[in-house]
């Protein structure tokens, strides 16, 4: 037994050093970026050692491959973009909105900056931190920030309820702290294990537009996988890496093309993943009605709103738009078509 102990330890150390997409702690999103450009270039690499008819094709016909090489490219593109993007940090919003708010105040202010703490001193005034808390009279206080986010929630809402119990900052509806990146992220959607970042208002229209281009690229190479197979004359047992290639690839495919008919049904509905999940535990939707959707502005509103970088906060509708939009869900086949219901 002592003889293997030290290849036993040898092992578990090389265990607890490989990424593990189940742990946060081990996951590591450099070797993911890298695993998931390294399987692009296999799957077109692969088919181009294989066929050796596909440089005279090339030659044959130029434009299909430079078409290819562009649309190859920019999908990494966009997938480096994506995942170097931000969600929206409610953290940043916040320091955004109350340092616009001490510069425009009435009287002549001077900021002073402590650490991570603004404070805003005005002549016979307390001084009150980022966190909101006062200095003069030892209690909390709410901020600018905090203010507005009340006023996103119905009356008689307390603002402790609303406040993080990780970050420690006010959340406006529809935000929701993530683990991963140990912030509140606006419009929160999910965490992308493959991205290294969470899927939030900023960045959601950048993350449709990679899943977009992804799918068209994995048809692109789903045909070319399928024409190299019909034109080969090698019975089929001896291309069995090429046909396990194709079923995998025809497997993410599927995968993908859900994940876009998904995003994007979201998107016209102005919905996320994380409140179609969990609509039931999540208290400000827990009385909204199944077939109302409460944050939708009619499908060319939410459009915009995705497409031209809308940087406004959600309200909680109030009851009279709950009916109103309660009695605009029936809407038919005809009246989509007709955009009656944008």
């Amino acid at each position: 037994m002592g003889v293997w102990c030290p290849v036993l330890g040898s092992r578990d150390r090389l265990l607890l050093n490989l990424p593990c997409l189940s742990d946060p702690v081990r996951r590591s999103s450099l070797f993911l970026k890298l695993a998931l450009v390294a399987l692009h270039l296999f799957f077109i690499g692969f088919l181009l050692v294989c066929d050796d008819e596909f440089i005279e094709k090339t030659k044959l016909h130029p434009w299909y491959m430079s078409s290819y090489l562009f649309l190859f490219c920019v999908t990494l593109l966009q997938y480096f973009v994506t995942s170097g993007s931000s969600p929206g940090y409610v953290i940043d919003a916040m320091r955004d909105v109350d340092e616009t708010n001490a510069m425009y105040r009435n009287a002549p202010t001077t900021t002073s900056f402590e650490g991570n703490n603004m404070l805003p001193e005005k002549s016979g005034s307390a001084v009150i931190t980022m966190e909101g808390e006062s200095a003069s009279s030892g209690r909390r206080a709410p901020t600018y920030w905090g203010r507005m986010v009340l006023d996103l929630y119905p009356p008689g809402t307390s603002l402790r309820a609303l406040t993080c119990g990780y970050c420690h900052v006010e959340q406006p509806p529809r935000a929701k702290h993530c683990h991963d990146c140990d912030r509140c992220v606006i419009q929160f959607d999910h965490h992308c294990v493959w991205l290294g970042t969470c899927v939030g208002k900023k960045n959601h229209c950048k993350f449709w537009w990679y899943i977009c281009e992804e799918s068209a690229l994995c048809i692109w190479t789903l045909i070319m996988y399928i024409d190299y197979l019909s034109n080969v004359a090698k019975p089929w047992w001896k291309n069995a890496i090429i046909i396990l290639l194709l079923v995998i690839l025809v497997i993410s495919l599927i995968f993908v093309l859900l994940l876009l008919l998904f995003h994007s049904y979201l998107i016209l509905t102005n919905q996320s993943t994380y409140e179609l999940v969990r609509r039931k535990r999540i208290p400000y939707m827990r009385n909204f009605p199944e077939r109302v959707h409460p944050f939708s502005r009619g499908i060319k509103r939410n459009l915009y709103n995705v497409c031209c970088g809308n940087d406004s906060l959600d309200s909680l509708p109030t009851a009279y738009e709950l009916e109103d939009r309660s009695r605009s869900s029936s809407y038919t086949c005809l009246d989509i078509l007709k955009c009656r219901c944008c």
